[in-house]
């Protein structure tokens, strides 16, 4: 699909010589909207503020475990059979209760990221597009290997994105 689309622009821009003199293009970084627009930055603060509370649980849990295995290591020689094994069944079962906690921390944290950062990119989108028709763009790229700085118009979508209020 790329290869088409790329052998197409080609083809456009290689017509004539007139045609390629009116022909506009244009670059968005993607990655660069999600990281420095304002309502990145807010969503990654409401993910932050939404799932802080489990990251200290977390944390707290972390803390337990590692006092624990220092504990087993440190009194390992001295406890008696049946307490040292209990210690280890204790600490086995903390830890495989910790992997699978993490597991679901992480697979929700980036859930509810994805969720919020697909919003970004709509109103992004909506942005480049609002963009592109105002200042007579014939195409806007949001992926590429290299694109010039003079065609590059993420500062233009950061900052519009700024101004431009949220569900609009």
């Amino acid at each position: 699909m790329k290869k088409i689309v790329f052998v197409a622009l080609i083809a456009l821009v290689g017509s004539t010589a007139a045609a390629a003199a009116d022909f506009k293009i244009g670059f968005v970084n993607t990655e660069r909207v999600f990281r420095d627009a304002a309502p990145a930055v807010r969503a990654q603060k409401k993910i932050e503020q939404e799932f802080a509370k489990r990251d200290q649980e977390m944390q707290k849990m972390a803390e337990q475990i590692r006092k624990l295995q220092e504990s087993l290591e440190k009194n390992a020689v001295t406890m008696p059979e049946t307490e040292r094994r209990n210690k280890e069944r204790e600490f086995s079962d903390l830890n495989k209760d910790f992997q699978r906690k993490q597991r679901e921390f992480r697979e929700d944290l980036n859930q509810r990221r994805n969720e919020e950062l697909a919003g970004v990119l709509e109103r992004a989108n909506r942005t480049i597009k609002a963009i592109a028709e105002a200042e007579k763009y014939d195409i806007i790229f949001q992926e590429a290997v290299y694109a010039s700085p003079l065609i590059d118009i993420t500062d233009k979508v950061i900052k519009a994105l700024e101004d431009k209020p949220a569900g609009k």
